[in-house]
């Protein structure tokens, strides 16, 4: 699969909270974050977890966010490893919060 998604690009987090183990920390669901790079394609944790045969491969990616955005203070960033099908396009910026 190849990556769909290119650095500098604003990403929004799904925000579901899925039955079953899951990658996505709780503190970045529904944040809007940008890619720093791509990681490369890895074997779906959530699906390895649950035991599927044959775990879908995706493109898994660094993104950074505004550690104010997540906790309301600090002037750094915090990046987080996340699967392709973790995250979505923040299209608009009235969405984005830019």
């Amino acid at each position: 699969m190849p990556a769909e998604f290119r650095a500098g690009e604003r990403v929004r987090v799904r925000a579901g909270d899925p039955a079953g183990h899951t990658r996505a920390p709780r503190y970045v669901r529904g944040q809007v974050g940008r890619i720093v790079e791509c990681q490369g394609s890895w074997e779906l944790a959530d699906e390895v977890a649950a035991g599927v045969a044959a775990p879908r491969v995706e493109p898994v990616y660094t993104v950074a966010f505004a550690a104010g955005d997540l906790w309301g203070e600090g002037g750094h960033e915090v990046t987080v490893d996340l699967w392709e099908s973790y995250i979505e396009r923040a299209e608009r910026a009235g969405e984005d919060g830019a």
